[in-house]
């Protein structure tokens, strides 16, 4: 490990599958900077966010702690005050802790051991009396760009919903571009004598899927993947019109698929085309070699695949995202590794610390993945657990557990499941418990080790051994619930 202190950034999108990356294999997708800087470290190809939306996920990658440690199991915002945070621990270290871009904890503007922050959390906020509400669009009103009506809007696409269509303004006043821009003026006026802790927060790919026209054309323009589906998934004979362009659960025509797709990958090369800009200051200021940058997303986006939209579910396209770490030199950390073992958002912040030198604090579940990147996975865990309250209907809270080989997925109000092998079944198109028996060997096993690991929970999902269906599954873990 280096005697001085290297200076950490941690890059985070937001919704990316952990599937969108050219160095993962996928066919169309162009992301070049984000593919050299998993080559030059570690990678890992298991990677998942345990509560796999927005605001639970952001606060397991801030705390170090599974979402039932943390509190929130669901979607929701709330006023929050954590004994430890990621940034509060590199502040107390004496580092410069900036955040850029999305936060997206209550109450908005509270620091949480930030040094400094250019917020944006999304494009489409106000305060009252209807003045930007976030720093991009304060940035975008003071060059004239910003007459009252959010960006985040004025294409009239929704930022939930399926539809794609290039954005309709240029590139250089995107978010993607004002994020980056801000992180290079940071680079620039930063203390030199003090390390830094940067965290940059990019708001794509989640929709709307309206990236800067030129990447919507580049995507339009070629034979794009089509979605998967699963002998497990909800049912279309054809197409469904006239429903809710928010719908979470539907079959889209061809046309519009596609243009989904060509927005959403769009949104993803324009975000690796900014870290292009970002890299180049790094090697101009010679910063690059002392710096490790770790780069992750909060969840991925099912992007059709089993005829479902958007986040919170347990399957690879909504759970598993990007996951890979760039050492700084003399880390004595391997280029060119690539890991299977489970490994989640709670990781992230023992991760960053131990690279940086400093102490876990004692209220972290997670774990440094830096010995993994050793080869060393003696004491790793064998899975690991995920979970979400149902979010678009109450039944569909779930939980779910994966070893990176198998996954298994039970849902607590229904009491449905789900096995998959994800070694032969990476798409997981055939549900294994099909052909089970109720007795498999192989079920009771995984179920054994959810019961394991519920069965302290308040909420009750354990009983006599067992799993039981229907026991409350809401945002918070009883007595957790902010006051």
């Amino acid at each position: 490990m280096r005697t001085e202190r290297a200076n950490i950034i941690l890059i985070t999108t937001d919704q990316q599958r952990g599937d969108c990356l050219g160095v993962d294999g996928h066919p169309v997708v162009q992301t070049p900077n984000m593919d050299w800087l998993a080559r030059s470290g570690v990678r890992f190809r298991r990677a998942y966010s345990e509560c796999p939306s927005c605001v639970p996920g952001r606060r397991t990658l801030m705390t170090g702690q599974a979402p039932a440690r943390q509190g929130m199991v669901g979607m929701t915002k709330a006023a929050w005050d954590p004994k430890h945070t990621l940034a509060g621990e590199f502040s107390r270290a004496g580092y410069q802790t900036e955040m850029i871009g999305k936060l997206a904890f209550s109450p908005y503007r509270k620091r949480y051991g930030f040094d400094h922050m250019e917020l944006a959390d999304s494009t489409h906020e106000f305060r009252n009396g209807g003045k930007p509400a976030n720093d991009y669009l304060t940035w975008l009103a003071a060059r004239g760009e910003f007459d009252g009506v959010e960006p985040g809007v004025a294409h009239g696409v929704s930022p939930n919903g399926w539809v794609g269509r290039p954005s309709h303004l240029p590139e250089h006043l995107s978010h993607s571009y004002w994020l980056t821009n801000t992180a290079l003026d940071f680079l620039d006026r930063r203390d030199p004598e003090a390390p830094f802790f940067l965290n940059l927060s990019y708001i794509d790919p989640h929709p709307p899927m309206t990236p800067p026209a030129f990447y919507y054309e580049r995507y339009m323009a070629m034979d794009l993947p089509k979605p998967v589906v699963g002998d497990w998934a909800p049912r279309f004979d054809e197409p469904e019109r006239g429903l809710d362009i928010n719908q979470w659960r539907i079959r889209i025509d061809d046309a519009p698929m596609k243009q989904a797709r060509a927005g959403y990958y769009g949104l993803i090369n324009h975000v690796d085309n900014q870290l292009g800009r970002l890299i180049g200051q790094l090697r101009k200021q010679q910063l690059l070699k002392d710096t490790l940058i770790l780069f992750t997303s909060d969840h991925g986006e099912m992007l059709g695949d089993h005829n479902m939209w958007r986040k919170t579910f347990p399957y690879e396209a909504s759970a598993r995202i990007p996951f890979f770490i760039k050492p700084a030199e003399g880390m004595d950390l391997p280029g060119e590794v690539v890991s299977s073992a489970p490994v989640g958002l709670q990781d992230v912040m023992p991760t960053l610390l131990e690279a940086a030198g400093l102490p876990i604090p004692e209220t972290c579940t997670g774990r440094s993945v830096l010995p993994l990147a050793h080869g060393d996975s003696d004491g790793w865990r064998e899975y690991i657990h995920g979970e979400h309250a149902g979010q678009y209907d109450y039944d569909d809270g779930m939980h779910y557990l994966t070893d990176g080989h198998q996954k298994y997925v039970w849902y607590s109000q229904t009491g449905r499941e789900h096995l998959f092998d994800l070694d032969t079944d990476p798409d997981e198109l055939h549900d294994l418990t099909l052909d089970a028996s109720d007795d498999s060997a192989d079920l009771q096993r995984w179920r054994d080790r959810l019961v394991d690991t519920l069965r302290e929970r308040p909420e009750g999902f354990v009983a006599e051994d067992r799993l039981v269906v229907g026991r409350p599954h809401e945002m918070f873990v009883p007595g957790m619930e902010p006051s």
